[in-house]
């Protein structure tokens, strides 16, 4: 018997638990016999389009200012452990902690898979 690939990141590592299919590399856990029908919105890329997961390291590729402060997040920050915010409404759909700056929220658009 062969398991299908994650729906979320489409790996081919997935394994059975009891009743529940789980994702090694994304930790998605789906229902086996279940429609696991993801919306496009709810799967994060960045720029390159490769699809992110939370605890990914990613890196900066562009210079961004923060909004009502001086500081700028310069081109090459890496960043450690994101977390990621599907339904954010205003596009910040990464939710980071970043030396120096402290908790901050980034837009995928301007950040690659390190």
């Amino acid at each position: 018997m062969s398991l299908p690939h994650c729906p979320k990141c489409q790996s081919e590592y997935t394994y059975q638990d009891n009743d529940l299919l789980i994702c090694p590399e994304c930790a998605y856990e789906w229902k086996e016999g279940e429609a696991a029908a993801l919306d496009e919105n709810e799967i994060i890329k960045d720029a390159n389009g490769n699809i992110l997961a939370d605890g990914d390291p990613v890196t900066v590729i562009k210079d961004l200012k923060i909004k009502g402060s001086s500081s700028v997040v310069k081109v090459g920050t890496k960043v450690k452990n994101i977390r990621l915010v599907p339904d954010s409404s205003d596009g910040h759909n990464i939710d980071c902690k970043i030396d120096g700056i402290g908790q901050i929220k980034l837009k995928s658009e301007f950040v690659k898979k390190a």
